[in-house]
């Protein structure tokens, strides 16, 4: 019963996530459907490690990004 209900449940998380992909915070649907796809197929814990590696490489390029335009703002003024 659990099993069947956290596969059901994580599979439509997953598959709405990727319908809903050009809305922001819709790959927080697909990271959560493939953590409880996770517990029972081997392959979805790869994906789920892709996209948080993922989601990581590019938060850390925003976050470096914003950084060098607000420094480039500073040295102008």
């Amino acid at each position: 019963m659990k099993k069947t209900l956290r596969l059901s449940l994580g599979g439509l998380l997953f598959l709405s996530g990727i319908v809903l992909t050009l809305l922001p915070g819709s790959i927080l649907l697909v990271i959560g459907g493939l953590m409880l796809l996770s517990y029972d197929w081997p392959r979805a814990r790869n994906w789920l490690r892709f996209f948080q590696n993922q989601m990581t490489s590019s938060a850390r390029k925003l976050d470096r990004l914003l950084l060098n335009r607000r420094l480039r703002k500073s040295r102008v003024r």
